[in-house]
């Protein structure tokens, strides 16, 4: 690379990544594969349009791209091209989300998302995202007591509220989630279910969690969490004669984007391939063993675990204890300044700011990666608890 500047600052940063214990949930590394692809020939090609009906010449390869990821996203959730329609085009997943209201759910149309400060995502109608501007929340959280989902409370708010949507899959919720029930409460008041699964997509592909598909009307995903691909996300969307996939594929191209990202498009192709291999079963699989040793080394030494422990990748802990540890900021300092990346986070019901919160999320997904098991996340914890104690 002749710019020296860049070069430099690359070389840090690929340097800060490999000497640091990287436990933010939602972040992995990618295999040269998919770097590879992100950096190839693709991205000097515009190609406004979908498979086939574009507005530019030149697309005979772009196109093929883009049909071979589709192709390999059916493959790999067990979908097939009869039943569900799959958008790649979307940049990330907050896009992605927004396209499927935008799609939807008319302006003014209620949103019943788990609330922000519960686990939920800015994208799922919080008020300081577009979604929360152009629709209108209907939050839920967990039980105050179990720190879990209380389905029967859904079901209630739901039938109440008559929300168009209802959005399950979290940013900050380290149990299964019951999509027979989610359904269940969406038939009751006639509402859409759609999941995003952004962060356990690597799991249900490695089927060590759960599939949504057979229940959801919608399915967004990012890529490049436990899905372990880049930056990128995709929409899912039963076909029936609602035609939602062609509402959500107007809705991302011509409603909110351009000429789509066809290197990284291609990007999602190579990881949705490297996702069907039996060594990324086996990986997700490590993925949670690593995450239920690492909640459960930690509790034995006296943090508190939100909802008592993992299902998946994540894990939750309170750092406070009701003033008797430290601040999730202080927390997630300490940690860094000793090579232990987290992040600070809010628990439920937290009496802390934002800015400032009652506690930290861990993930499991980076670290697995790079090969670390449970004897390594029995070590973690001991490290995590040392830095914190002081």
């Amino acid at each position: 690379m002749k710019d020296i500047q860049i070069k430099k600052l690359i070389e840090k940063e690929k340097k800060r990544q490999k000497k640091v214990i990287n436990l933010i949930a939602s972040e992995n590394y990618v295999s040269k594969d998919v770097l590879e692809a992100l950096g190839s020939e693709l991205t000097n090609k515009y190609a406004e349009g979908y498979s086939g009906k574009r507005y530019y010449g030149g697309n005979e390869v772009i196109d093929k791209v883009e049909t071979l990821a589709i192709e390999r996203a059916l493959k790999l959730f067990d979908l097939n091209s009869d039943s569900w329609n799959v958008n790649v085009q979307a940049l990330s997943g907050s896009p992605a989300n927004l396209a499927v209201y935008v799609a939807l759910i008319p302006q003014g149309g209620k949103i019943m998302g788990m609330s922000l400060d519960q686990g939920g995502h800015l994208t799922h109608g919080h008020k300081v995202s577009a979604t929360g501007k152009f629709w209108i929340q209907v939050p839920y959280g967990v039980d105050k007591n179990t720190e879990v989902l209380n389905y029967a409370e859904l079901k209630e708010i739901a039938d109440r509220e008559k929300p168009s949507i209802i959005v399950g899959g979290y940013t900050a919720y380290p149990r299964q989630i019951d999509f027979k029930k989610l359904r269940e409460v969406a038939d009751s008041c006639g509402a859409l279910l759609m999941i995003d699964m952004s962060h356990i997509a690597g799991l249900v592909a490695g089927k060590v969690y759960p599939s949504p598909f057979e229940y959801a009307d919608v399915v967004t995903t990012t890529v490049h969490k436990t899905l372990r691909g880049p930056r990128s996300a995709i929409i899912f969307s039963k076909k029936d004669i609602r035609e939602l996939g062609k509402k959500i594929d107007k809705a991302v191209f011509p409603g909110l984007q351009g000429g789509p990202h066809l290197n990284q498009v291609a990007a999602v192709a190579v990881a949705l391939k490297e996702a069907t291999t039996s060594s990324f079963k086996k990986y997700a699989l490590q993925v949670k063993k690593n995450a239920k040793v690492l909640a459960e080394e930690l509790a034995k030494k006296d943090w508190r675990i939100i909802s008592g422990g993992t299902d998946s990748h994540l894990i939750l802990v309170d750092t406070w204890m009701n003033g008797k540890g430290i601040s999730g900021k202080e927390a997630s300092d300490r940690l860094e300044a000793e090579g232990i990346i987290v992040n600070k986070n809010a628990i439920p019901y937290d009496t802390r700011p934002p800015v400032d919160p009652s506690g930290i999320r861990m993930g499991t997904a980076a670290e697995t990666t790079r090969g670390l098991k449970e004897k390594d996340m029995k070590k973690i914890a001991e490290r995590i608890n040392k830095i914190l104690r002081v």
